[in-house]
């Protein structure tokens, strides 16, 4: 049977990227089913298919995992290439996505998601010029230690799909993450990556309250989504 993954809007769903972007690089099978943030609050539209009222939400049979770490975990066990085999690369990519995951709540509500703009933005906050030390500290780390050009070393795996949403607002922003700007030109030149921006820049929804969280950011100076 083919798993489902549930998203959500591509200019503005970084948990949704997650993974899909690690089952495209991984080539793992799915039907893909996207289900836009058509107002503010989407949760009881969206407790009908997910039992968080969020996205993503990955169906597999009757089972629904929901959360992108979930995901990541179950398809670690049923799949190849999740993790690194290295035993050194595979915690470090373990410890990187779960800070990802439960952390950077400055960049989250500083640089929201949204692939199809650049934005000139506001004097950062020190929560944010924090963030963003801590960015440029995991990236160099990984291609130091493990050689790249992954952040856990020579092939793609979980840890890059975690920090693939932050490579977009690294270029929407334009934030200095120093040596990783190696890797995050790399990722951006993805197949994966490429698509979900291709997608991201056609799509004509417009959610008012992703787009007043923009307005907030700084100026925006270039719109490349379709009107």
């Amino acid at each position: 049977m083919t798993y489902t993954l549930i998203t959500a809007n591509r200019n503005y769903s970084s948990w949704s990227m997650r993974p899909w972007v690690l089952m495209k690089a991984l080539e793992i099978d799915f039907t893909d089913r996207l289900e836009p943030f058509a107002k503010p609050d989407n949760y009881d539209d969206f407790r009908a298919f997910s039992p968080t009222g969020q996205v993503p939400v990955l169906i597999d049979g009757e089972r629904r995992i929901a959360d992108s770490l979930s995901i990541a975990l179950y398809l670690a066990e049923r799949h190849p290439g999740v993790w690194p085999a290295d035993e050194a690369a595979r915690a470090f990519a373990q410890s990187a996505a779960c800070e990802m995951h439960g952390g950077f709540g400055h960049l989250r509500n500083d640089c929201t998601m949204n692939v199809g703009v650049r934005v000139r933005p506001k004097p950062m906050s020190q929560g944010l010029q924090r963030n963003v030390g801590r960015l440029r500290e995991i990236f160099e780390a990984g291609l130091s230690q493990f050689g790249g050009p992954w952040l856990a070393g020579g092939e793609f795996s979980a840890v890059d799909a975690f920090y693939a949403p932050v490579a977009f607002r690294i270029r929407t922003y334009g934030l200095d993450v120093g040596g990783g700007q190696v890797w995050v030109e790399h990722i951006l030149a993805h197949p994966a990556m490429l698509q979900w921006e291709v997608e991201a820049l056609a799509e004509k929804w417009r959610e008012t309250g992703h787009e007043e969280e923009l307005a907030t950011t700084g100026v925006i100076t270039a719109d490349y989504r379709q009107r």
